[in-house]
């Protein structure tokens, strides 16, 4: 017998699931038969595709029995199995990153956790809410020999050679106090067909039953053993047999969730090419839905045979939040999971899904519009919860890009809370020609920017782009174009199309629409001052002029058109590149502001520099940006307040 230290993770980890108050503790049971309808699924898989597995006697099955007097409940199954160093790698550790961010969020969060078992791979684990020690028994099904696994799920476990007759795994449960209360028939029935109705393979449950006499007096009992779930391709029934508690039921078992989805959309294709899917759209973004390893969540059948779910090929990446199924029966059985990559007949229904799922989100969103506060609030979950793998998918799906523009949302400085690209364009003022957006910090820091001060006081619309995401994704899209279908007197109607160009207030050239007539008088006026300012600033600075976009503030920094924002350069520098040159600002001044008025008089260099240095640096601080000598600007603040 070999004795192993848990990972220091994992015995964190048990040491939350035991001593944490779980509000739905049978959720183990529906972990354990989920990992064995996988295991299941896999060797499906392997007797199909792989030779060397064609000769096993396979009848796919999985077994629940219990011993109130010993304490015990079994789940067995005759899947693919593991070995002794499977058994280390998959009940030993957890190799997943953000593991730690899960950890943290269980233990900040541990009352109300139970929705979060099943993440990073820690359902087993779930079992020691009910067990004071768990054993599991395995055997590869490319192997013949046979392990144990044991613990008793504190500080570490043993493996030893054990004895097993065919391929799987056993694992059995030493309950606890407050575990045997799911030692008997009924409860396993009931969690069976909650949770685990539509698991496809069979799943049977042993059990004593007594035997009455004529008169009613217990005569002895037998053991029985009864199929307690339905074992169908709930994505390959009819929607008209189908409740949308099945779709519920099917949904917590596939993605692990104790609750329920935020929408489902479920499609039988026929034609060309036949295929099922079954998409679901979760409550809450997936733990680990921005990590480069994240879990994909459609799982591929084909035929109703399980050929992967861990292919990150069956939807874009931006759509990694969608769980769900795909069963198509044009694929060969024995396809290879690297052919899949370059399938044309996946590829198809790939972008047929792609396709269907925004056509379902656009349905959400115009129901929302004029739909009940319920409908209102699910369209507000999705935005708050998947906005930005939305606006991932303006950047990188170019053949989809008109369609989530239409769903991707913004803050703004006209209405409260999020609005669209198109409600923006519906407020717009007759004669203005863009659409304009600040971007490059956060909401209290971009609101309270002096670059909006003339935009409010024309009232013209500003989308306030605070995700720092929104730096990359705007730029890239250049224009928002709106797409109308008008009647015509034709049969088929006619297609109207606009676009608006998208402005970054931050940048030259955007203040177009703020100038008038006066400007060029003003800018005659305030030359003297801005070479003033120019020549004490020096090669800090690429430019200064007069701006048209101040009111109350004294100067703003703005970026050229073809350099990217501070926000930005500071992004890639975070990013690793840090040779890139230094992003030089230009910075406009507000001609009208005593502090720059005051110069038209003042000769005196020293005070010059301190008061234009004064001005480049708190309009930099205003942006967000750190100066490069605070010292260097107290010393400045000290000498002007002492004059």
């Amino acid at each position: 017998m070999a004795q192993h230290q848990f990972q220091t993770e994992v015995s964190r980890l048990l040491h939350l699931i035991i001593h944490s108050l779980y509000s739905n503790r049978e959720i183990f049971l529906r972990e354990l038969v989920s990992n064995a309808s996988d295991a299941l699924d896999k060797l499906k898989y392997l007797t199909v595709a792989d030779d060397a597995f064609k000769t096993i006697n396979f009848d796919p099955r999985i077994d629940i029995s219990f011993n109130k007097d010993a304490k015990t409940l079994t789940v067995s199954d005759n899947g693919i199995g593991m070995g002794e160093a499977d058994l280390i790698d998959s009940l030993g550790t957890i190799a997943r990153s953000g593991t730690r961010a899960f950890l943290e969020k269980l233990a900040d969060d541990a009352k109300k956790d139970s929705n979060l078992i099943g993440q990073f791979g820690v359902g087993f684990y779930s079992a020691f809410m009910v067990s004071d020690s768990i054993e599991v028994i395995s055997r590869k099904a490319s192997g013949e020999a046979a392990w144990k696994w044991s613990s008793d799920g504190k500080e570490s476990f043993d493996i030893e050679s054990a004895q097993r007759d065919t391929q799987g795994t056993t694992v059995i449960l030493h309950l606890s106090e407050e575990g045997t209360e799911y030692a008997n028939r009924w409860s396993i029935e009931d969690i069976i067909k909650r949770y685990s109705n539509h698991v496809a393979f069979p799943i049977y449950l042993t059990y004593e039953e007594k035997e009455w006499d004529d008169k009613g007096k217990e005569k002895g009992s037998k053991t029985k053993t009864d199929r307690i779930n339905s074992g169908t391709a709930l994505w390959r029934r009819p929607k008209s047999e189908l409740k949308e508690e099945d779709y519920n039921e099917f949904y917590k078992q596939l993605g692990h969730d104790t609750d329920e989805p935020l929408h489902y959309i479920h499609t039988r294709a026929e034609g060309t090419l036949e295929y099922s899917t079954l998409f679901y759209i979760p409550k809450k973004a997936p733990f680990d839905m921005y990590n480069a390893d994240y879990k994909p969540g459609v799982k591929l059948y084909v035929k109703r045979v399980f050929i992967t779910d861990d292919d990150k090929e069956l939807m874009p990446v931006w759509l990694r939040f969608v769980r769900g199924v795909i069963d198509s029966e044009d694929l060969p059985l024995n396809v290879s999971r690297e052919i899949l990559q370059q399938n044309k007949i996946l590829l198809n229904i790939k972008n047929a899904s792609v396709k269907k799922l925004l056509s379902e989100f656009k349905s959400m969103a115009d129901n929302a519009a004029s739909g009940s506060d319920e409908v209102k609030q699910k369209w507000e979950t999705f935005i708050s919860q998947y906005n930005r793998p939305l606006k991932e998918g303006l950047y990188s799906d170019f053949a989809n890009r008109d369609a989530i523009q239409e769903l991707v949302r913004f803050k703004s400085t006209a209405v409260e809370g999020r609005t669209s690209f198109a409600d923006y364009v519906s407020r717009m003022k007759s004669d203005q020609k863009y659409i304009y957006y600040i971007s490059g910090g956060d909401d209290k820091t971009l609101r309270a920017s002096p670059l909006l001060e003339a935009y409010r006081a024309k009232e013209i619309e500003v989308l306030i782009m605070d995700d720092e995401i929104d730096d990359i994704v705007i730029p890239s899209l250049f224009s928002y174009r709106q797409t109308k279908d008008t009647p015509d007197t034709g049969a088929d109607g006619k297609t109207e199309s606009q676009s608006w160009e998208l402005k970054a207030v931050n940048r030259v050239g955007a203040d177009e629409e703020l100038g008038g007539k006066k400007d060029k008088d003003a800018e005659k006026e305030a030359k003297p001052v801005i070479e003033k300012i120019k020549k004490a600033l020096g090669d800090r600075v690429k430019d200064v002029k007069l701006s048209r976009r101040l009111h109350d503030s004294p100067s703003c920094i703005v970026a050229d058109e073809n350099d990217p924002s501070l926000q930005m350069a500071q992004m890639l520098k975070a990013m690793g590149q840090t040779e890139m040159p230094d992003i030089k600002p230009i910075l406009e001044v507000n001609g009208d502001h005593p502090i720059v008025a005051g110069l038209r008089e003042v000769d005196d260099e020293e005070r010059i520099a301190d008061v234009a240095g004064v001005l480049l640096d708190q309009a930099l601080l205003v942006e967000g940006a750190k100066l490069k000598d605070p010292a260097d600007f107290v010393k400045r603040i000290n000498r002007l307040l002492a004059k």
